[in-house]
């Protein structure tokens, strides 16, 4: 009986550390069982009907069957031969390096704006032009009306001053409609002894999933150890999608099957995060209907069920910027389910809508934190007001 007990603690402790390798590896997906029992909250993998082979530890060997219940279905330790993870770029100084991309969706905006106010003399009907301008690109009636009403007290120097200072007044009023002084930390940091937990919520077609293989790949970068949660179980190959990610920039998915409860693939992703010691646990959320409750009653129940292992760190809703004003009011709507932190703008890129970033920090107050400028896999950047201005202006 002795023996016994020694080889089980062994072997837990070696299952233990295998997930800290595994995560630090990238290998790479953890199935949760399709068959759990009705009633439970939490689903794990059930032994198999065939006895597995005897697991070895140093000379000893153990037989799995008498582990009760093993906490996670670990995939192999070691990577595929020739499998070669991705070495993303850090997250610093991204924004600087896609500017030329910003600037060139919003071209018509910048321009739109210096052509005017560089004319000698500026009449009612520029004036006009200039709002119908700002307007059009989703900036907001209140921000709208605050930059005309500084421009127009300025409208003598506007008179005299040269490109270059008319280019540098602009940056400096648009720079301050976008909230300088907002906080867009994004809390990611390992804390107490466990992982930040990140949830990502959105409508289906924001570009959800491929936003947080993306957010993945932004912390990989930086250094960070990230697991992934695919607890869209809804949406058609979300998960499949999501594993892809992961696997490209070698961290680990936990995935359930199709049609399951998304809390459970949840909560499984930060456990196992925790054990691993992991920096950060991204998890995808579902972005359509899909129970009789409703999505935003899912969305609260996956953050209560999360908030079970502690508190959730970051709610970062993702928004297509094409959609113009309708984004806020999504916005909106998914703030009323979960305490949203930061948003995510995806589709900047070939659209001059980007105003809509003044609109859903001021009617909402909550900040922009990231970016999304094209369809490459990292051309997603942190939000730095200035440098967003400065690109719109060109």
């Amino acid at each position: 009986m002795e023996f016994v007990l020694i080889a089980i603690a062994i072997l837990v402790v070696a299952l233990i550390a295998g997930i800290g390798l595994l995560v630090g590896r990238g290998r790479r997906t953890t199935r949760l069982d399709s068959d759990a029992a009705a009633g439970t909250t939490l689903t794990r993998p059930r032994p198999t009907t065939e006895a597995p082979p005897p697991v070895h530890t140093g000379s000893t060997a153990v037989d799995p069957e008498t582990l009760a219940q093993p906490p996670v279905e670990l995939p192999p330790a070691e990577p595929e031969p020739g499998l070669v993870f991705e070495t993303p770029p850090p997250s610093a100084g991204r924004l600087v390096r896609l500017r030329s991309r910003l600037a060139r969706s919003q071209s018509s905006l910048g321009r739109g704006l210096l052509t005017v106010l560089s004319r000698e003399k500026l009449t009612e009907d520029d004036w006009e032009e200039v709002e119908e301008t700002l307007l059009a690109a989703d900036i907001g009636v209140a921000a709208t009306t605050q930059i005309v009403q500084r421009l127009r007290t300025q409208s003598l120097v506007l008179a005299t001053a040269s490109g270059t200072d008319l280019q540098s007044l602009l940056v400096r009023e648009l720079t301050a409609v976008l909230g300088p002084d907002l906080d867009r930390t994004l809390h990611t940091d390992r804390h107490d002894g466990r992982p930040a937990v990140v949830l990502v919520v959105g409508v289906n077609g924001a570009g959800k999933t491929t936003t947080v293989g993306k957010i993945a790949r932004v912390l990989v970068g930086d250094g960070k150890s990230v697991v992934l949660g695919a607890a869209d179980t809804f949406r058609a190959a979300a998960a499949d999608q999501l594993e892809t990610w992961g696997e490209r920039v070698g961290v680990l998915t936990v995935r359930g099957r199709e049609g399951g409860d998304p809390a459970s693939v949840a909560f499984e992703a930060v456990r196992t995060g925790i054990e691993a010691e992991v920096d950060t646990v991204l998890v995808d959320t579902a972005g359509r209907l899909h129970t009789k409750s409703g999505l935003m009653d899912e969305l609260g129940k996956v953050k209560r069920v999360v908030e079970k292992h502690g508190p959730v760190d970051e709610v970062l809703l993702v928004l297509d910027a094409t959609t113009g004003q309708n984004g806020v009011v999504q916005a909106r709507v998914f703030t009323e389910a979960v305490h949203v932190t930061g948003v995510v703008l995806t589709k900047l890129d070939g659209t001059a809508k980007g105003g809509i970033v003044v609109s859903v920090q001021r009617e909402l107050g909550i900040p922009v934190k990231l970016i999304g400028l094209g369809e490459g896999p990292d051309d997603l950047a942190p939000f730095e007001p200035e440098a967003f201005a400065e690109a719109i202006v060109g």
